[in-house]
């Protein structure tokens, strides 16, 4: 039996989802690749690790310093334009990128990249959600799945091209992948100008915003050395300044912090917040905890945490399905219990002891429980906005989400440092991480509560007009 009528999706739809593909891909597989390949860039390029390092850090501070301007852009020239300029300028900037002449150059040109490739995936995720309408996570989840493999793939990539050619094909790649995305842009998304508006830009704000991203995720880094916490200090005042002038400025904010007060679009936000600050704190502390606690050598980490990247793909493409039946809210509480679950699986381990039957199982169930929980609060998310909120409500998102993962994972490092102390051994190191798993369920546990808040179907979600 064909699916009813209202339930189908317009091919058109698919097309929009493989350009917005192009932009999260090459925009991650990007930073895999050069992450991997730093020792080798830093032998041919004649400097050390603490200065080749900044080809990658600038990269991802300047991908955060852009992201506060992406709702003011789509609102000024449109979704279209700004993703044909933004994709020309990533694909120029990798030019440049494979042309550089000394390690300085590189870091220059990568700064460039990322201040053009940082609005790729907020744009990626905007176009799905204004095509796709309710049946955003069925898209997401199957155009996600492509970005997921990009962490596997980009060693893979990175190896082949520094094993048969120089290290500029790591960059000159991007031209024909550009060439081709440009291209499917200009044929298959949909012309946008009817939705443009005049705005003025607030710069106070983006003096503000921007500079405090980029110090707070800097600072979360290197939060234990004088230099990193005087940055995240700084980071939190600049951004707790610009929310106190936002909440005065209103709609000329730079981020119209009034999509806050809708209770949907407010339980998304933390959901969201909440969900990928657990996924980049589990990736910060089980292989540590795998290598300290359990006595596994640094090698045995890619078999050993394949089963979490396993379950994340396996629930993806299934979103659609699951939300279907489901409802938003049970799908995504129900991810988040089962990664509670499965966090508390491994807090038993640390305090009794390694068991390979145990922990294998328990890190797919919690990649499956951490799949589940972030697409389905996304798409209520934009079902609870007007289309002409939706720049704004891309902007706010992804601030929530770059801001999750270094803030949980600062919160689970501390106390874990703070529990190791300088001279722990034995069972005290099993202890010590113990207590960190034991925060990370709570903080899962918190996931699942605000989850809970969240519509179970798309028709109790009352879309916000615009005044």
């Amino acid at each position: 039996m064909s699916a009813p009528e209202a339930d189908r999706l317009d091919p058109s739809v698919w097309k929009i989802a493989a350009v917005a593909l192009f932009g999260g891909l090459l925009s991650q597989l990007d930073a895999t690749i050069v992450n991997v390949s730093l020792s080798s860039l830093a032998v041919d390029l004649k400097v050390g690790i603490s200065t080749i390092q900044w080809v990658t850090s600038g990269y991802l501070l300047a991908l955060t310093l852009v992201l506060p301007l992406n709702g003011w852009f789509v609102d000024r020239i449109g979704a279209k334009a700004l993703y044909l300029w933004c994709f020309s300028a990533f694909t120029l900037s990798s030019a440049l990128c494979g042309l550089a002449w000394s390690a300085n150059s590189l870091i220059a040109f990568r700064v460039l990249q990322g201040l053009s490739g940082g609005l790729l995936a907020p744009m990626a995720q905007m176009m799905i959600a204004r095509a796709a309408g309710k049946h955003m996570a069925r898209v997401a989840g199957y155009v996600s799945l492509p970005v997921l493999l990009a962490p596997i793939f980009g060693p893979i990539i990175a190896g082949a091209i520094l094993q048969y050619a120089s290290w500029r094909w790591l960059f000159l790649v991007n031209l024909p992948v550009g060439a081709i995305a440009l291209l499917m842009a200009i044929l298959f998304l949909p012309g946008d100008k009817q939705d443009t508006r005049r705005r003025p830009l607030d710069w106070l704000g983006l003096a503000l915003l921007s500079p405090g991203l980029t110090l707070f995720l800097y600072g979360a880094e290197r939060i234990v050395q004088p230099a990193g916490g005087a940055s995240f200090a700084a980071g939190i005042a600049m951004m707790t300044a610009f929310l106190w002038m936002a909440r005065r400025k209103g709609d000329d904010a730079l981020v119209d912090l009034r999509l806050f007060r809708g209770k949907v679009f407010s339980a998304a936000a933390v959901t969201q917040f909440l969900s990928n600050g657990v996924l980049f704190a589990g990736q910060m502390l089980l292989p540590a905890f795998l290598i300290q606690a359990f006595g596994r050598a640094p090698g045995d980490m890619g078999w050993m945490l394949a089963p979490a990247g396993l379950g994340m793909m396996l629930v993806y493409p299934s979103m659609g399905m699951l939300t279907d039946r489901f409802g938003i809210r049970r799908v995504s509480a129900g991810g988040a219990l089962l990664a509670l679950i499965a966090t508390a699986t491994l807090l038993a381990l640390a305090m009794r002891g390694p068991n390979l039957f145990v922990l294998i199982p328990a890190l797919f169930l919690r990649g499956m429980g951490q799949g589940a929980v972030g697409l389905p609060s996304l798409t209520a998310a934009y079902s609870s906005v007007s289309r002409q909120k939706m720049p704004a409500a891309t902007t706010s998102l992804n601030i929530v989400q770059r801001l999750g993962g270094p803030t949980m994972t600062t919160l689970c490092a501390s106390l874990l440092a703070w529990k190791l102390g300088s001279h722990a051994t034995g069972p005290a190191v099993s202890s010590a991480y113990a207590w960190a798993l034991l925060l990370l369920c709570a903080l899962h546990a918190f996931t699942f509560v605000v989850a809970m808040r969240l519509p179970n179907r798309l028709d109790e979600v009352a879309i916000r007009e615009e005044r």
